[in-house]
């Protein structure tokens, strides 16, 4: 069974459950085995639930014994029941379980209601056992909270799995589950997707609840997954989009759009690095190949430049990212009943939080024009093509601890939060800016203007490390990148490409 449960998808296992073929106990406990043998080398999970999840698997198998609470295929509402499941450790609240969001401020928080995505999880049949990794606060594009040690990749341990949705993605690449929950501010489900070798969509802003127990300044972040196959991700949008009474892959579904043909598409290849300075040889690589497979799919592929003020973009993006910072940890007593203290937060986290709250208050409406700005431009530029490619990242993953801020950067950090003068505030956001987005700085555009916009993973480099690229198309118009992603996915399969279970470190 080790092997079929590789071998299948959420939408096969839960397949496997219906026709009774497997119980979801076996699956669990599978889930389970996988986790305690390769967690230890990736670091993805950060809270085990498995009793639980066990009489779950258990009482369901009973009622399915006894004819009870079938899932006869005709609506998508117990579409993936008794497949195992992981939620990430941000934001998406579980009731009854710890959710520490990767920092030490919230480590003793137990929400007492489950977040709508994670209600909406659990009617679908998806069983939580564990939660996932993820940055402190989702603050930063690689996963190495001080709280629970850094998350590996399970391609390279060496390397980052990405972040904030790092543990979420290291876990499904490295075969524990084949979909898992993941959030997008900046880049936090496609940056995990490519680093990890999986597809990641960030739905359109308002597709899917919000879960995040904070007011949401700019509408950058929204939840979704990582998963390993397009069909999964396309019935998990319609779980969590209101589709779940409709027939299961009915036309007008995501599901049912990702089972269609793809008519030949109008794409703009755009050569910027967006609000990255540069791509590196590996990345261009990876979107030329990809521009390559899709003009030999028969797509039209225009060369175009943006011709946007990155620089602006890069402060606007950075403003509203404070500001989030400051509702989160200088007001974390709001969420906790508790006073944040500083040794409780990490210092790039306490330190932003400072500049938003220093800056916030006359910087955040220029942001939020630029914000808008931004946004008409690339609603302009869809309204000429039906889907825009680009770099998902700047370059492969970084190396463990390559992002870390230096001690001379640490001492900044410490003297801006202790004297609070406003040119050394910039002057630290600028900083933090270039050397975030110089890796990380291909995604936001897309949290800004609410567009969709997917990593798939048709590239890796010559040190096997993956390396996906970024599709993105106007608001409202996921059917069109899953069409094209179930496409890309038949012409290069990327399913069984799979890590070894622990990687040789190099």
């Amino acid at each position: 069974m080790q092997s079929d449960y590789l071998a299948h998808d959420a939408i096969g296992l839960a397949e496997l459950v219906r026709s009774r073929e497997a119980s979801a106990r076996e699956l669990l406990d599978i889930a389970i085995s996988r986790t305690e043998a390769v967690n230890p080398a990736i670091n993805a999970i950060v809270l085990k639930d498995y009793d639980a999840a066990r009489q779950r698997a258990s009482r369901d198998d009973a009622n399915r014994a006894n004819g009870a609470n079938q899932a006869d295929g005709g609506s998508t509402q117990a579409a993936l029941a008794g497949v195992p499941y992981l939620i990430k450790d941000l934001g998406a609240a579980v009731a009854g379980l710890r959710m520490s969001m990767g920092s030490r401020h919230y480590r003793h928080f137990i929400p007492t209601e489950d977040a709508p995505v994670v209600a909406l999880a659990k009617a679908a049949g998806l069983n939580i056992f564990a939660k996932t990794s993820t940055s402190e606060l989702g603050q930063m594009p690689y996963t190495e909270p001080e709280l629970f040690g850094a998350c590996r990749n399970p391609w390279n341990l060496d390397h980052t799995p990405g972040g904030s949705s790092g543990g979420a993605a290291a876990a499904v690449a490295a075969g524990i589950v084949p979909l898992a929950h993941a959030s997008d501010g900046g880049g936090s489900i496609r940056i995990p997707a490519s680093c990890c070798g999986l597809f990641g969509l960030k739905p359109s802003r308002g597709r899917v609840p919000r879960a995040t127990p904070t007011a949401a300044v700019g509408e950058l972040g929204i939840d979704h997954a990582v998963s390993r196959s397009v069909r999964d991700s396309a019935l998990l949008l319609d779980l969590l989009a209101g589709n779940a009474d409709r027939p299961l892959g009915a036309p007008g579904t995501f599901l049912g759009a990702s089972r269609e043909p793809c008519k030949p598409l109008n794409i703009a290849y755009v050569t910027d690095p967006m609000l990255a300075f540069s791509l590196s040889a590996d990345s261009r690589a990876a979107l030329e190949d990809a521009a390559q497979l899709a003009s030999s799919l028969g797509h039209n592929i225009e060369p175009v430049s943006l011709g946007i003020d990155f620089a602006a973009v890069r402060h606007a993006f950075l403003m509203i990212w404070s500001v989030t910072a400051e509702e989160m940890v200088l007001n974390a007593d709001r969420i906790t009943g508790r006073k944040p203290l500083r040794d409780e937060f990490e210092i790039s986290t306490w330190t932003m939080a400072h500049i938003g709250r220093k800056l916030g208050e006359h910087g955040l409406p220029s942001a939020l024009e630029e914000q808008r700005r931004i946004t008409e431009r690339l609603t302009d530029l869809l309204n000429r093509y039906d889907v825009l490619l680009c770099a998902t990242l700047a370059d492969a993953p970084i190396k463990i601890g390559e992002m870390h801020p230096t001690s001379a950067e640490r001492m900044q950090m410490r003297a801006v939060t202790a004297m609070p003068l406003e040119a050394l505030m910039k002057k630290v956001l600028t900083e933090a800016s270039n050397k975030g987005f110089a890796w990380a700085g291909c995604t936001a555009l897309f949290n800004l203007s609410g567009q969709p916009a997917m990593s798939v993973p048709l590239y890796w480099n010559a040190r096997g490390l993956p390396i996906g690229v970024q599709f993105a198309t106007r608001n409202g118009g996921e059917a069109t990148l899953l069409r094209l992603a179930a496409q890309l996915e038949a012409a290069r399969p990327w399913f069984d490409k799979r890590p070894p279970l622990i990687p040789a470190r190099s």
